[in-house]
Formats: C-alpha cells, structure tokens, sequence
C-alpha cells in the first residue's frame, strides 16, 4: 500500500517500541529498583542492619555477613570493609569485590560541625588504642576515620562513642552524611552569624530518620557564618553561607548542586536568602527533592548536581518553595570574596570572648589514638574543654587564656602538630590511599608526608599559599580538581617503560577566590619518584614569571604549557 498523508506509516520501516523507564525518579512513580543498589535498599532500609551486627556478626564473626550487609547496608554505620594487604593498584578494578574486601573494616565516626569536647576526643583515642591498631586519621569533611576495625568489637565501640555523644549513623552511604561546619563557629570575631543552632536542627530532623535513609546516592552538607568562606560550600549537595542581608540583616546564602568526583560541578545559588530559623526547613525540603526526584537508575549520575543540571537553579527554587515549603523565599545577596586566601583557621587567633584559639596542621591529617589522647590532655591542661576539626584535615583547639598560648603552641610541637607550618606542610593533603581504600590507584598519604619533607628542604623559603592535593583514585575525595596542584593517582609508564605509581597533574583548582576547577595540561602525567622535581620545578617557574600579588591558581591559568611541563 502506498503512502499517503493520512497514512504517512504505511511505507516507513517498522520501530521496536520499548517502554522508556525514566531515571528512576519516585516523584514521577518510578518505584522499580533499576539498579542491584537499589534492590538492596528497598530489601531493608540500611539502619536496620545495626541490629543484626549487634546479635549475629558481631558474635559469629566475619563470614557470618551476609554479602548485602556486608557491600552495601553496613555503610548505613560508617562501615566499609578495608582493601586486602598486598593488592597493588593493577588490581584494583580488575578483582571482584570479595577479592579486595580484607576480613577488617573502615570505620567513620561523624563529627558533625568538625566541634568535639576533650573528653569525647580522648575516648576517640582510646579506641584508637584498643580497637584500630592507633589509626585515626583526619578526614576533609572534619571526621575520624579508623582502621582494622573487627566486627566483633563494634558493639563495645558503640557503646563508648555513644557514652559521650558520638556517632557513626550515616557516615557513609546513600544518607546524610556529616554535616560540616565552620571549625570557629560561635567564636570568631569576625562571623557574621554562629550557624551552631541551625546545624543542631538538621541533625535533630534527619539523623535515624528512616524518611531520608534512602537516598539516590550521598548527600553531603555544608553550612558556615564564617567570611573566610571555610567549609568548601561550592562542592556540597547543599550549602548554606553567612551573608548580610541589606533589609534583614545576618542570614544565609543557599547554593546546591555542588560535588567532584568524576564529573565535577561547582554548586549553584538559588538566590535565596534565609533566617537561621528558616535553615532546617529549607535543608528538609532540599533532602526531599533529592529523595524524591532524584535518578536513581545510573549510579554515576544519581547525585543531585546532575539534577541541578538538569533543572536549572530558578527551576530548583521553584519546585522547592512550591512543593515542599509552601512559600516564597526571599532574594538576597551573594557572599563577599574572603580577603584572604589561607582560610584554615591555623595560627593564634584572639576569639569574641578576648581568649584565644590554636590551629595547628598535623601531616595530611595522619595522627594516631595515643596522640589525640595527648591533644585532649594538651587542651585541658591549658584551660580548654574544647577542640575541633577543620575541612582541611587539621586541627584547632579553643578558649586558651593568653598567657597560655606560647605554652600550649610549645605543646604542641613537641607533638609535631604545628601551629606554625610551612606552606607545604599547611596545604598539603591526601585521601586514605592504597594502604586501606578498595577503590585506590596509589599511595597517597606517605607519599603526601614525604613530599612535604622535600618541598621543605628543597624550597626552604617558600611562604605563598599553596594547596597540592593527592588523591589515590578519580573520585576526589582529596578535592583535586579545586587544588592548586591537583594530583590524580594512576598507573603511568616510566623512563625505562615500566608500569609505576604516578599521578595525572591538575593544576589551578580554587575554591572562594574564584573558584574553579584545574586546568589540566595534555600527556601531563608524573610518577611517584618524579614528583618533588616536578613540583619544585613548577613552584620555581611560578615564582619567576607571577606578576606582583598575582596567586598560583591565576598564574596557572595562563602559564605556557611548557612552563607547567
């Protein structure tokens, strides 16, 4: 039969018609699990599993776990099984799971606003001590992260962490995970607005809410009253920044769609400007619209910066104040730029009350159990209940008289915690590595130390502000993208054309002063043993060419390729 405009088919080559499934968004009844992920989490909601470790692994031991608690729920209580020893990074995305999974875990104590008492601190030592082999590292979202944890011990752990008001609820997973804050919150002299109490609330609201303990994938939490711009609020799912509003006076800035990893985005503003009360609100109906519409069916793109994209930020607002607050926000300002680029809180700052605060840098967040423990005898001998951690993976201790600071700052260095760091020693940092991550290329956190050691002796008077970031994988949990030398650990070819530990080279990342992301120089690959030359090489070039003030990040973005090389 002939075509014809009432029948313009009849001629055209017959289609298979599939059903499209959309991305697995709830709101728009896609309530199928479309991924072996989300099977598990429909199964059983994550914190239910505590149970189960508490009356059956813990007593039965390792292969007691059933393989779904084991890969997926028991991140619902900051586990993850750690990487088998001797595995090198050939391996690493060639083994299956069970082959990398060693018989101890990973264990992630959320510490919410990076804020810890002297006493909580201590007993994070002691099971550090007891428990972890004297691990416990400083992560960049302010928590502590042991290593060689046994299941059996997990219910003494809890037990102690929750005697003085800690936790590991939703350290990891598809969850809220810790909420950081600024480290000088309540205290600073220059803050705009003390986000403490707003903080307080949205724990109060999702933590152990079963109503957000199944999301699309992390959901990860910034908040700050700080003009130093402090907590990395551009690469959150959800940010909240302290900002004057001309009419309404101290409020914050809120910004979404923020996150690294493989497909990195900087995080957006709505526009919005809210009071301190409105902030748990807002972060309620934020979390919704992740849970609810979110995409669910690709794991790669089931954060809310792909949802953002998406939508757009007038869209986003939209949605929110009309489906989930049921009222208009107001308009407000942007943050000012922070007039300055350190904004680590390290040194000796006079706090709102007269007293003081100590910040001091250990070597790419590395410490051990009988060190903190020293830390919170430090702190207390000088007067101070209270320590914190900061999103640098460094410390702070508050409320020192004056005339306790030298002694204290003394203290500390007799622990080779400085208050006083090098440049290197100040903005280096690394993730975990190959030493413990199932995920990792390389290594990273010796690497990391080492490298600070060369750069202090090769370049001895060095003062710019500099971060180097060293990340064992793609996934950027050492925020490579947004350092001044990114370092992206992969397998790369040396002189003699064998296969080594190396690093894909990003260079003028920035977060606050510009933000952006590294420029990334074409065939520019590094391997371990190469890596103080280059870095010392680029750093000399940097400050033979760099216009007067002009900081690295700028100066990168316009530099030669073969000055970069």
């Amino acid at each position: 039969m002939a075509a014809s405009p009432q029948n313009p088919a009849a001629s055209a080559p017959r289609r298979k018609v599939s059903r499209h499934r959309g991305e697995g968004q709830w709101a728009a009844g896609h309530f199928t699990p479309l991924n072996g992920n989300e099977q598990v989490k429909k199964d059983d909601d994550g914190l239910n599993v505590r149970t189960r470790i508490e009356t059956i692994y813990s007593k039965r031991g390792f292969d007691s776990i059933d393989p779904s608690d084991l890969r997926g729920r028991m991140r619902w209580w900051g586990l993850y099984t750690q990487r088998k020893p001797g595995i090198d990074g050939g391996k690493t995305a060639v083994l299956e799971p069970e082959e990398l999974d060693d018989s101890y875990f990973m264990l992630r104590v959320r510490i919410d606003g990076g804020a810890l008492t002297t006493a909580q601190l201590r007993v994070i030592g002691e099971i550090s001590q007891e428990f972890a082999r004297g691990t416990a590292d400083i992560t960049d979202r302010q928590n502590i992260q042991y290593h060689w944890i046994r299941i059996e011990d997990m219910p003494e752990i809890w037990e102690r962490l929750e005697g003085v008001g800690l936790s590991t609820v939703t350290a990891c997973g598809d969850t809220p995970r810790v909420m950081i804050g600024s480290p000088v919150a309540g205290i600073a002299e220059d803050e705009v607005i003390d986000a403490t109490p707003a903080l307080e609330e949205m724990k109060r609201r999702v933590l152990n809410n079963k109503a957000y303990s199944n999301l699309p994938r992390k959901f990860k939490t910034a908040i700050s009253g700080s003009p130093l711009l402090d907590v990395v609020h551009e690469i959150n799912d959800i940010a909240f920044v302290g900002v004057r509003h001309p009419e309404h006076g101290p409020g914050f800035d809120v910004w979404v769609g923020g996150g690294l990893s493989t497909n990195p985005k900087l995080g957006v503003r709505l526009g919005a400007w809210v009071s301190i009360d409105e902030v748990p609100d807002v972060y309620e109906g934020v979390i919704s619209i992740f849970r609810d519409y979110g995409y669910r069916r690709l794991r790669n793109r089931a954060r809310l910066k792909f949802l953002v994209a998406d939508w757009g930020a007038e869209k986003f607002r939209q949605v929110l104040e009309d489906e989930y607050l049921g009222r208009t926000l107001t308009d407000g300002p942007a943050p000012e730029q922070p007039v300055q680029q350190w904004r680590d809180h390290i040194g000796v700052h006079r706090q709102k009350d007269g007293r003081f605060y100590v910040g001091f840098a250990p070597r790419v967040g590395r410490v051990d159990g009988a060190t903190l423990t020293k830390i919170a005898d430090l702190a207390e001998a000088h007067g101070s209940g209270r320590v914190r951690t900061t999103v640098e993976q460094k410390m702070i201790v508050l409320d020192v008289e004056q005339d306790k600071v030298d002694s204290l700052v003394d203290g500390l260095e007799a622990l080779d915690l400085t208050a006083r760091p090098s440049s290197f020693r100040r903005g280096t940092m690394a993730c975990t590595g190959i030493e413990f991550c199932k995920l990792a290329i390389v290594e990273t956190k010796q690497r990391g130390a080492q490298l600070i050691d060369e750069l202090e002796r090769r370049l001895p008077d060095f003062d710019e502000p500099i971060t180097i970031n060293l990340n064992g994988c793609p996934n950027a949990c050492a925020r490579i993208q947004v350092a001044d030398i990114g370092l992206k650990g992969q397998l790369v070819l040396n002189d003699q054309g064998e296969q080594v530990e190396g690093y894909q080279v990003h260079l003028g990342g920035a977060l606050g002063l510009e933000a952006g992301f590294g420029r990334k120089v074409r065939g520019l690959k590094v391997t371990a043993e190469e890596l103080p030359d280059y870095v010392e090489r680029v750093l000399k070039r940097f400050r033979a060419e760099r216009a007067d003030g002009e900081r690295f990040a700028t100066w990168a973005a316009r530099a030669s390729e073969e000055a970069l090389s």
